[in-house]
């Protein structure tokens, strides 16, 4: 059987990074939540925010643990499977990847000692403090991620040189320009945004949980709050985002535009697809679609052009059908979230929200959803690009290593299945156990409730 080498290694990456693209989500919007929850306590000194503060710390440090080790791993796939490519771009792409190493990973990793275990030896603000700088870290460590991928997706700010031994390869000209590509901050507060909402729902799934079993109601009842609040205004300002993010993509990467939407001419009063399918062999999108509305949202005139994939040769078109169909999936997801917290928050303020049975069962799996919006999004992006690694400058057939042979790369891929999958059930086994044992106890009033490190002693401080 002959293997694909380019498939096997593309298979690879993909794999391992929607793996760990699970959980790094997670991370960066439970850390906003633990904020806010955190913030609350400091401020009311109610013991039951310490204890939902704590509660979702557990969860937090779950997800955060995962993401690291799973990270991690790419960042060797990029030397032993993609050298090529390694070579090329290794001067401008391992910037923003040390950058987020100095700037990021070690803020998030210096404070996270006292966010897991500092409780009870550090006084509340200072506990705080480590708990906005873990949030924080979690954030910017996506900053620099983003700024890798948004160069590849809109490369500027470098020049070509060849090397002593003959090879091409981008070289920085501006540094900033590179972190300032014309694409890296939508991108980032997109990705940042769809954080948010997936962790404000895994919060709202938990909840819900004990809402319908009837544990935990008062902590169940202010998690879900807080959570659907922040759920919500993500996903009203998600679409703001998504289409100025658009825009740019139109601008600079007309052949992925032309693919989300399924757009195989080009021509004036565009129409935006809104549900179908698209069929590359015949050319031809069919579903419902609005007239001039693509033209409008990306040039504000119903009658403008807008290009369409006729204007690039085939061997250069993504795969259109994919790109399309994950394209649409996240975008419905995206109106799912908004109306569903619209309904959440209209029976929370006649309160009837938390009596509604079959919403919050309907909460419950649906922590799944972000999950797998926040999936589509990144597929849809990066089968975009093709065939390009870097846009325009090296094609994903050039990139690969020379030296690894397709056997290596499917048995490499083997043994990362069988591990990650032992990881997942090892994660979901830790959130279940957390889960089913619940909060600790929050009986205790507002005023007499008082932080264990304000009790402690000098001399109790010193020995724990």
């Amino acid at each position: 059987m002959d293997l694909d080498i380019e498939f096997l290694s593309r298979l690879q990456f993909a794999f391992t990074i929607m793996f760990h693209y699970i959980f790094p989500p997670f991370s960066i919007g439970m850390g906003l939540l633990l904020v806010i929850y955190e913030s609350l306590y400091f401020f009311t000194r109610q013991k039951i925010y310490e204890s939902i503060t704590r509660f979702w710390i557990k969860i937090f440090a779950a997800n955060f643990s995962v993401g690291v080790a799973t990270g991690i791993v790419m960042e060797f796939e990029f030397g032993t499977n993609w050298a090529t490519y390694s070579r090329f771009v290794g001067d401008i792409f391992g910037s923003p990847l040390a950058a987020e190493g100095i700037f990021a990973f070690f803020l998030e990793s210096g404070f996270l000692a006292i966010l897991l275990f500092g409780w009870d030896r550090v006084k509340p603000g200072v506990h705080l403090f480590a708990t906005c700088m873990v949030a924080l870290g979690s954030m910017m460590s996506a900053f620099w991620i983003v700024v890798a991928n948004s160069w590849q997706q809109t490369p500027v700010a470098y020049e070509l040189a060849v090397t002593a031994d003959g090879y091409t390869r981008a070289v920085i000209t501006d540094f900033w320009g590179v972190v300032f590509n014309p694409s890296s901050m939508v991108r980032f507060f997109h990705v940042i945004v769809g954080s948010w909402i997936q962790g404000a729902f895994l919060i709202m799934s938990v909840a819900a949980y004990f809402i319908i079993k009837k544990k935990n109601l008062e902590f169940a009842y202010r998690s879900f709050t807080l959570a659907l609040i922040v759920a919500a205004v993500s996903a009203l300002i998600q679409p703001a985002i998504g289409h100025y993010h658009a825009q740019v993509v139109g601008e600079y990467q007309p052949a992925k535009l032309a693919a989300f939407e399924g757009l195989y001419k080009t021509q004036k009063s565009a129409p935006l697809s809104i549900v179908g399918w698209t069929d590359p062999d015949e050319r031809k999108t069919y579903g419902i679609e609005v007239p001039g509305l693509l033209s409008f949202l990306l040039y504000n005139d119903f009658e403008a052009e807008v290009i369409g994939l006729d204007q690039f040769p085939e061997e250069d078109w993504p795969p259109v059908a994919q790109v399309f169909q994950t394209y649409h999936l996240m975008v419905a997801l995206g109106m799912l979230f908004i109306a569903l917290s619209l309904v959440s928050l209209f029976l929370l303020y006649r309160k009837k929200l938390f009596e509604t049975r079959w919403l919050m069962k309907l909460f419950i799996p649906m922590v799944i959803l972000p999950v797998v919006a926040n999936q589509a999004g990144w597929v849809s992006a990066e089968r975009g690009r093709q065939p390009w690694l870097v846009q325009d400058l090296l094609r994903t057939s050039d990139g690969l290593s020379k030296s690894v042979t397709a056997p290596e790369v499917l048995i490499s891929l083997t043994l990362f299945f069988i591990v990650y999958t032992l990881l997942f059930f090892v994660w979901l086994y830790v959130l279940d156990r957390e889960i089913k044992h619940g909060p600790e106890d929050y009986e205790h009033g507002a005023e007499t409730y008082q932080h264990r490190a304000e009790r402690m002693d000098p001399l109790e401080k010193f020995i724990k």
